[in-house]
């Protein structure tokens, strides 16, 4: 298919696979530092699912083709969002922080499905990651999953300016927070290592500022 392999070229950018290798650690810094640097406008708005004035913040970096990333959404999340983000705990922000360009075309199209639908669109190709990324033709059986036409796909992924905020998004947090892979979380501006079970999010929130 012609925008087919025109995609995969769009979304392959110079220098992607090297992200790592750049990615600099970031200076120590309090909890309350990070938190504030957290909160600061970025390239893209922040779709935040929660009460916006909750008194807890809980900021994930994902890839949509990690695995772990979709592990945490299956296991973690719904757990998590139950007992924090529904009942006014704590408010959810999701980050692009992709490792590869199908994760770009994966976060572009979520996007495109309207700030009202992103994350219903990210938490379904999470749970159905393995019937997508890791198949032949990844970027049509994407544009099934989110149930984008042909031409809306293709407008989608031709959208500079969200291509372009996507990765400054990814680069931001690899300059200023030391990222260099997925998933990242922050509590309270408090980074969460490795893969984070419910009890480490617990801790975490029950912990005081530092």
């Amino acid at each position: 298919m012609t925008w087919l392999r025109w995609a995969v070229a769009r979304l392959a950018p110079a220098g992607l696979v090297a992200l790592v290798a750049a990615a600099a650690p970031a200076a120590a810094a309090s909890d309350a530092t990070v938190a504030a640097e957290l909160m600061q406008p970025g390239p893209l708005p922040d779709i935040v699912e929660g009460a916006a004035g909750a008194p807890a913040t809980i900021v994930e970096y994902a890839s949509m083709t990690c695995s772990h990333c979709a592990a945490f959404h299956e296991q973690v999340w719904p757990e998590l969002k139950a007992k924090y983000v529904d009942t006014g705990k704590a408010k959810f922000i999701l980050r692009e922080f992709p490792l590869d360009p199908l994760a770009i075309a994966a976060f572009m199209a979520a996007r495109c499905a309207g700030p009202d639908k992103r994350d219903a669109v990210i938490d379904r190709l999470f749970a159905r990651q393995e019937e997508w990324a890791f198949r032949d033709e990844p970027l049509e059986r994407l544009r099934r999953e989110t149930g984008l036409s042909p031409a809306d796909f293709l407008a989608c992924v031709k959208d500079k300016t969200l291509f372009d905020g996507i990765n400054a998004t990814r680069d931001s947090a690899a300059e200023r927070f030391g990222l260099d892979s997925t998933p990242t979380f922050f509590v309270n501006g408090h980074k969460l290592d490795g893969e984070p079970a419910l009890p480490a999010f617990a801790a975490a929130l029950a912990a005081p500022a530092k």
